[in-house]
């Protein structure tokens, strides 16, 4: 049986349960998806059938980030105190049970700071990785400057964060950013596979053990969100921001000019 979360639907697989975001085409965030993903995860977290989580998506990319030109996007500046999208982030690192992503293309700025919401990545070679954030004149958002140096070291990360270059799934697989490398046509099969195995386990001691390795994830990513929010809040006023956001538009490297 399969339920839906807005553009979220969910399959029970034994004890593995597969989520698939399906807004096409190019799977963009939004406050609202994140919602009803974090309203799934809290289902799932209280459904004992459940033991491990597949985090997938439907088309050629995993997730293409915020969509620049929404009415709610990153440009509009239309927030307050707190950006709704980190508000539904946190909810997402807070839930209890094991998460393997399976990536079967670009997961780029939120999109790879949904990626790094999971325990575990399975990526196709067709995946490329990109905290593409500078190229836009604007701050990594979504925890990315926590989670992403928890994962691959600070040096590598800082590497990524300040070049915003595009990493392809090998490289990808010797930072550590992905645990195994698939086929496109078995990427996701391998993810289910790698859920099913932690399934396998005692789900109250997987779920204790997990909670020891990352119990402070959430907290930490609720902090640097919030400083990477103060820091979004004034480069979205300039004139470098304004001229990203264009020069991604039209395909083109920015002419970035220090104001």
């Amino acid at each position: 049986m399969t339920t839906q979360y807005g553009d979220t639907s969910v399959t029970l697989h034994g004890h593995v349960a597969v989520l698939e975001i399906d807004r096409p085409p190019n799977n963009h965030v939004s406050a609202g998806m994140m919602r009803d993903l974090a309203d799934a995860f809290d289902a799932l977290d209280a459904d004992p059938a459940c033991r491990a989580l597949v985090l997938a998506s439907a088309g050629k990319v995993f997730c293409g980030g915020a969509d620049l030109h929404a009415p709610s996007g990153i440009a509009s500046g239309n927030f307050d105190e707190v950006n709704p999208l980190y508000t539904q982030a946190v909810r997402l690192f807070s839930n209890k049970k094991p998460i393997v992503a399976a990536i079967q293309g670009a997961a780029v700025g939120a999109g790879l700071g949904l990626a790094l919401v999971a325990d575990f990545r399975v990526a196709a070679p067709e995946a490329r990785f990109s905290a593409n954030f500078v190229k836009l004149g604007f701050h990594p958002g979504f925890g990315i400057s926590h989670t992403l140096p928890r994962l691959i070291g600070e040096q590598t990360a800082a590497l990524m964060m300040l070049t915003g270059r595009r990493v392809k799934a090998e490289e990808a697989l010797a930072f550590g950013l992905v645990d195994e490398v698939a086929t496109l046509e078995t990427v996701r099969a391998r993810a289910i596979a790698l859920a099913a195995e932690i399934a396998e386990g005692a789900p109250l001691a997987v779920q204790s053990t997990r909670l020891t390795l990352r119990g402070d994830l959430a907290a930490a990513v609720k902090a640097q969100t919030d400083h990477e929010f103060k820091e979004q809040s004034w480069l979205r006023q300039t004139a470098d921001f304004a001229e990203g956001v264009r020069s991604v538009a039209e395909r083109r490297p920015g002419a970035f000019q220090g104001r």
